[in-house]
């Protein structure tokens, strides 16, 4: 099938075939067309420019129409590729309203947990719900995310903390892989915290991780990436490096959960074990961008969480000053980011992180397509990648979309062959 996409006011995002990530000053912008046209071949790109008369070679496309080939008039509107959101947790049961009022009434993150809440409350909810459920229960989640523009997902484990509930996460997130037009990553996130039935015992539960939960995994091929939240009051620098070196012999690649609470040195061994991503950082040092400079990782930051449990920002700014890349992702969790709208991340990129525009963009499409191993085939305008795109209603810049965050501009959603 060949879709035509005319009209087009502005066409952004654009990048060779060979860029996989942006760095530093690399961030600072991003490429356009004015009064474009897009061509699409079986969910693909393969051709795209300028063009007055509307469309590559055909002179009047709103009237030359043929039963192959698919007119879309964006009337004016952006073009631009979806986002890629490299850091969920929107498989889960239940919500975690009750917890609301604690923050509110001033218990902090670490506090709730402290008290047998947070993760360990949405592992009994888990616990509690069968697997048909828990897929009708995530795809709601699903499909509010794609029609905010999120093309590409990563989804964690880790709110089941026994070895059949965490297979139970993983089938559920294979399943929403098979049966959902977005791109899914699956990850295994066993070390989320320590189960209820190893209270006092976290060197047992680590040795059920890496001799229990890990082989079941491999064995079913349900993980493409594994993660440690390493953090004060979870898992220590050893944990992680003991986890970390356990899942190499299955040859499955880490990210990895660090900074949330305190400097923790999760980056560091992170970095060391070749993570694809350090996700959090919202407190770092200059010994983390020392860590990461020269590294494959991506750092991701995650400012929803810090906009719902009101603490600091990741130093974004400041990466990106010192040469570096940055993701944004949206850590779409019952608990402390109970949100997957990706535009709004990329708003407080902006607003709270004192990213621009285009370098919010650029850590909300291309960066975190790379911190998902997904930067070949997603997260720019480019000839041959998946035809992932968000098409709104005509606005006046770039800028016009984080600035208007609230603003239903998105006209539709395409992921490949499938419009939302």
């Amino acid at each position: 099938m060949r879709t035509i996409i005319y009209n087009i006011g502005t066409l952004a995002g654009i990048l060779p075939a060979d860029v996989r990530k942006l760095e530093g000053a690399q961030m600072n912008s991003v490429e356009c067309i004015e009064n474009a046209y897009l061509v699409i071949e079986d969910g693909i790109i393969t051709d795209f420019g300028s063009c007055t008369c509307g469309c590559s070679g055909i002179q009047n496309p709103a009237t030359t129409i043929t039963t192959d080939v698919e007119y879309i008039d964006a009337q004016g509107g952006f073009v631009m590729p979806t986002f890629c959101d490299s850091h969920t947790h929107i498989v889960y049961a239940g919500c975690r309203d009750g917890e609301f009022r604690d923050k509110i009434a001033g218990l902090s993150y670490e506090e709730i947990a402290a008290r047998g809440g947070g993760i360990l409350n949405s592992a009994d909810l888990l616990h509690d719900t069968s697997e048909d459920d828990l897929y009708e229960q995530s795809m709601v989640r699903v499909r509010e995310i794609m029609a905010m523009g999120t093309g590409a997902v990563e989804i964690k484990s880790g709110y089941g903390l026994t070895v059949e509930d965490e297979l139970k996460m993983l089938r559920v997130i294979r399943r929403i892989k098979e049966t959902a037009p977005l791109t899914v990553k699956a990850n295994f996130l066993g070390a989320h915290a320590v189960g209820r039935a190893y209270k006092g015992r976290q060197s047992e539960y680590v040795e059920l991780v890496c001799n229990e939960m890990l082989p079941a995994v491999a064995a079913e091929g349900l993980a493409d990436f594994v993660d440690v939240f390493c953090d004060a009051g979870f898992f220590t620098v050893e944990d992680t490096d003991k986890i970390l070196t356990k899942a190499a012999e299955y040859g499955i690649t880490p990210k990895i959960h660090a900074n949330e609470l305190e400097v923790s040195g999760g980056v560091q061994v992170g970095v060391k074990h070749g993570a694809l991503s350090v996700d959090h950082l919202e407190k770092t040092t200059e010994a983390e961008i020392e860590a990461l400079r020269g590294s494959g990782t991506m750092p991701t930051m995650l400012p929803g969480c810090s906009f719902f449990l009101g603490i600091p920002y990741g130093n974004a700014k400041g990466y990106i000053e010192a040469g570096l890349p940055v993701a944004l992702a949206s850590d779409y969790n019952p608990g402390s980011s109970p949100s997957g709208n990706m535009r709004f991340v990329m708003a407080l990129g902006c607003i709270r992180m004192r990213l621009t525009p285009e370098q919010s963009f650029n850590a909300c499409t291309i960066n975190t397509a790379y911190a998902m191993g997904v930067s070949d085939q997603l997260g720019s305008i480019t000839i041959g990648k998946k035809a992932n795109l968000i098409i709104t209603k005509p606005v006046p810049s770039l800028a016009f979309i984080p600035y208007s965050h609230q603003t239903p501009v998105i006209d539709r959603v395409i992921l490949g062959s499938v419009t939302i």
